[in-house]
């Protein structure tokens, strides 16, 4: 459970996620990603139930009576042309809006996980969006029978709208059509596209529909910034630019790592029009002294960069317990001085067999990136030294290029003078 909790987010559910379904795939085997459609789900909660529950937690006495005296004594009625309904008791659901309401919500669907995985399969929950996935492996195309058995259990428990209900198949190359049980009287039938939280998925998760999708969202609205320009001072542009486009470059960057330049491209060119229009000059002036001068990273910095913000959450127990899970310490076979120096174990890619998917999964690229930075990098606990580290890292590269960009453009010059005269 994902939602509303600290140091967790719908990124790093997306990124565990992407990672679990990649790393099957590179191994030869096959996935099956369910998006559960709760219906009406805040609305739901049993108050009696929910009370149990609690109790489970280890939370009597005095605090439970406190906090259950939130949802009791709740009513409702219907006021209409001066006529007023009689008050209607409330027994299930909690009021939206309100501080508490997401963590009763949490407490009450935390049996949901253990219940999905008591069938074998994964589960991941963020508030009342449920994904489940079913690990296939070797070159097998039917799905087993515990999957059907664990959509009943879920559906005897939660109200499932089936209609809304999506799910992606990724299967292996040239393999036949898979054969899905029924919901509720309803066929389930794999999607071509999928979105959950935000984010496109496809069977090949090759993440271009997401891009293309974002890079849309964001030109609309750099367009809408435009016209506000002549009105803002730079200082409003720039919070009205990081608040619309920005932010959506930045959102879920990690699920954009190794991807091919073509895709990227459609990224950076949002940046650079966003950067032109902050920095008011024209749109044929070189990007790169304008990125320098924001301090701005370019977008493949960007991502490297949040790769590795997630690596150092999850090393230093500043995220999710299941990133953690996909990370493991080097730990030499003799005693070597690299011990103490913080490194990850990289997976062993003779267990992969799809290169271009390889170099994209978080648990097979994150510990390469974080290996790479240097010792001091590595070993430091302070979040805000290691951010300010990883962005000296970067910047001075764009410096360099500037200056070699500069270099070979006088001796280009040079070169002609020489030919012409």
């Amino acid at each position: 459970m994902s939602g509303f909790r600290r140091e967790h987010g719908t990124e790093t559910v997306l990124v565990a996620i992407t990672d679990q379904l990649r790393c099957q795939r590179d191994q030869g085997g096959s996935a099956l990603l369910v998006l559960l459609d709760l219906t009406a789900a805040f609305d739901t909660v049993d108050h009696s139930l929910w009370t149990h529950r609690l109790a489970m937690t280890g939370v009597r006495g005095i605090p439970l009576k406190w906090v259950s005296s939130f949802l009791q004594n709740q009513g409702q009625r219907v006021v209409r042309g001066g006529l007023v309904s009689a008050w209607s008791p409330l027994t299930c659901g909690v009021p939206q809006g309100a501080i508490l309401s997401p963590l009763l919500f949490n407490i009450y669907m935390r049996p949901l996980a253990r219940l999905v995985r008591s069938f074998g399969l994964e589960c991941h929950q963020y508030a009342d969006d449920t994904q489940l996935i079913l690990r296939m492996e070797g070159r097998s195309d039917s799905v087993p029978d515990s999957f059907h058995q664990c959509l009943e259990a879920v559906t005897g428990w939660l109200r499932v709208n089936p209609a809304k209900t999506e799910i992606l198949w990724l299967g292996r190359p040239g393999g036949r059509e898979i054969q899905l049980p029924t919901l509720d009287g309803e066929t389930l039938r794999p999607s071509s596209s999928v979105k959950s939280l935000g984010v496109s998925w496809d069977p090949l998760l090759t993440m271009e529909a997401q891009v293309s999708a974002v890079s849309r969202s964001a030109f609309f609205h750099l367009r809408q910034a435009r016209r506000l320009a002549p009105f803002l001072s730079r200082n409003d542009l720039a919070t009205v630019i990081q608040a619309t486009v920005i932010s959506r470059l930045d959102y879920c960057n990690a699920l954009y790592i190794g991807l091919p330049l073509s895709v990227i491209r459609k990224l950076k060119l949002v940046q650079n029009a966003a950067a032109r229009l902050l920095a008011g000059v024209p749109a044929r002036w070189r990007i790169t002294p304008i990125l320098q001068q924001l301090h701005w990273l370019p977008i493949e910095y960007r991502i490297t960069f949040k790769i590795l913000v997630l690596t150092f959450k999850a090393l230093h127990g500043l995220g999710p317990a299941y990133l953690r899970a996909r990370l493991a310490p080097y730990q030499p076979q003799r005693l070597l001085r690299s011990k103490d120096q913080n490194l990850l174990e990289v997976p062993n890619i003779r267990t992969y067999h799809l290169s271009s998917t390889r170099q994209r999964a978080f648990s097979v690229v994150a510990p390469q990136l974080w290996n790479a930075l240097p010792v001091e990098t590595r070993t430091t606990r302070d979040f805000t030294c290691l951010s300010e580290s990883l962005q000296n890292l970067a910047l001075p590269t764009s410096v360099q290029w500037v200056k070699d960009s500069g270099l070979c453009l006088f001796l280009l010059l040079l070169l002609l003078f020489l030919l012409l005269f």
